[in-house]
């Protein structure tokens, strides 16, 4: 893998384990899995996470989960340099949104699938 590609790939990994940690700060690190694709495991004030993200230069993407079960979705963009021995060091910036939440309480609004009306006023069902 390229210097450059190897980088940018580290970059978006460890941006990723950040953000995915639910958190505004945190620390993680980025494994390299295949080009553009890497493990990312963070440790923020939300607890662990570990989550998969993907990078193109400096712009990074990624999705995963916390210890409680929520699954983010992160974007960001960062840049690292490295250390020696393949290792690299980054930092970014970027947002996440909550995607999934096991624990969060049902909507009230929610109608059972088997108590939702047929058809619509434009296209009646016929009795």
């Amino acid at each position: 893998m390229k210097p450059a590609t190897r980088l940018a790939t580290s970059a978006a990994a460890l941006l990723a384990a950040t953000l995915l940690a639910g958190c505004a700060g945190g620390v993680g690190i980025g494994i390299p899995l295949v080009p553009g694709l890497s493990l990312g495991v963070g440790m923020g004030s939300g607890g662990p996470s570990v989550g998969l993200g993907t990078g193109w230069g400096p712009l990074g993407a990624g999705v995963g989960v916390n210890a409680g079960g929520q699954v983010y979705g992160s974007a960001g963009v960062g840049a690292s340099t490295g250390v020696g021995g393949g290792a690299a060091v980054g930092a970014g910036l970027g947002t996440s949104v909550l995607l999934h939440d096991p624990n969060a309480p049902p909507r009230l609004n929610a109608v059972p699938p088997t108590e939702r009306a047929l058809g619509t006023p434009a296209q009646p069902i016929a009795p």
